[in-house]
């Protein structure tokens, strides 16, 4: 019952949106999660079900955690929002509208919110009083495109990739030619300068860091002929080398979003790249990778997965930002730091 009273919370409170019903499986284990090689099996919890936290959204994204509050963010772009999920209570509301088409989210090393901005081609900060701090909007005096995901180092740098998916028409901003080619940044925490560290990615997308923060990885969702991950070394100064393969999608399974779990696992938004050959039902969801590139696990959706993201009081809360809704599932493991 849970379940439902939550998806009714947010299809109230929000602007208009598909709602869809999604019933818990009965069953243990959850079929839903397929064990795609033995070593994924640990990380099953046998108790454990996906849960649909609420539905109503019109392109959920960008999901992050606040453990402080025991809530979660999440974007819903193209109605210009920030939902806000109560773990505690299971209620829904509005945390920010307009939101400028925010997209990625992320906290930085203080925990103050980062926010990818399509609507402004910007990135801000969200200070403790509430107000907005730009921290990028140009570079070499050209707008950004309109910067996607958003990871915080270790050390307090921030990297952010800016594909020209938000420029592209008026569904999730406003339809502009960009000025700047694809590219990831990176702003330097002791400076504030704004670096662009790479430009030949085609549409870079979800990035996230190894558990011991040395290892950069990044989405590229306009590879052909599939979507990939790549990782980086990354030095002191922020430089990146050693660009090597993990990943290949190998198929129409549309990369996305990604999170990094402490044993250094890839949980990877999953789906349709809506291919004719592709099958959204054995594709939606979430695929989970060793660091190796190995596909181990995955965890199947009714809805094509955009981005995740590990919360939780324990950190092993697994939130799935999937098309609609809002996703669950504990596992037995835990994001990394």
């Amino acid at each position: 019952m849970r379940g439902m009273s939550e998806q009714t919370l947010l299809t109230s409170a929000a602007a208009p949106g598909a709602a869809f019903a999604f019933a818990p499986s009965q069953r243990y284990p959850d079929p839903r999660i397929e064990v795609l090689h033995p070593s994924f099996a640990k990380y099953r919890i046998f108790s454990s079900t996906v849960e649909m936290l609420g539905s109503g959204m019109r392109w959920a994204e960008g999901p992050v955690w606040f453990g402080d509050g025991r809530y979660l963010l999440v974007s819903d772009i193209p109605n210009n929002r920030i939902l806000r999920y109560d773990e505690a209570t299971g209620g829904w509301g509005v945390f920010r509208s307009p939101s400028n088409m925010a997209n990625g989210l992320a906290r930085d090393a203080q925990g103050r919110l980062l926010t990818c901005e399509h609507g402004g081609r910007r990135i801000t900060r969200t200070e403790y009083d509430g107000t907005i701090t730009v921290l990028a909007d140009r570079f070499e005096g050209k707008r950004l495109n309109s910067p996607n995901d958003i990871v915080c180092q270790a050390n307090g740098a921030i990297w952010f990739t800016d594909p020209p998916f938000g420029i592209g028409g008026h569904w999730e901003g406003e339809k502009a030619e960009p000025e700047l080619p694809h590219a990831v940044y990176r702003i330097d925490p002791a400076s504030g300068r704004l670096q662009q560290v790479l430009t030949d990615l085609a549409g870079p997308n979800g990035l996230a860091f190894s558990p011991d923060g040395h290892v950069l990885y990044i989405v590229e969702s306009r590879a052909q002929p599939h979507r990939k991950v790549w990782a980086y070394d990354v030095d002191a100064a922020g430089a990146l080398s050693g660009k090597r393969l993990v990943i290949d999608a190998q198929g129409p399974g549309a990369l996305d979003g990604i999170a990094v779990d402490e044993d250094g696992n890839l949980w990877c938004g999953w789906g349709s790249n809506g291919s004719p050959d592709a099958q959204p039902e054995l594709l939606d969801g979430v695929r989970v990778f060793n660091p190796q590139g190995l596909a181990i696990g995955h965890i199947h959706l009714p809805e094509r997965c955009a981005n995740l993201c590990f919360g939780g009081a324990g950190r092993n809360r697994l939130f799935m930002a999937a098309s609609h809704s809002l996703y669950a599932l504990y596992v037995e493991t835990r994001g990394a730091l």
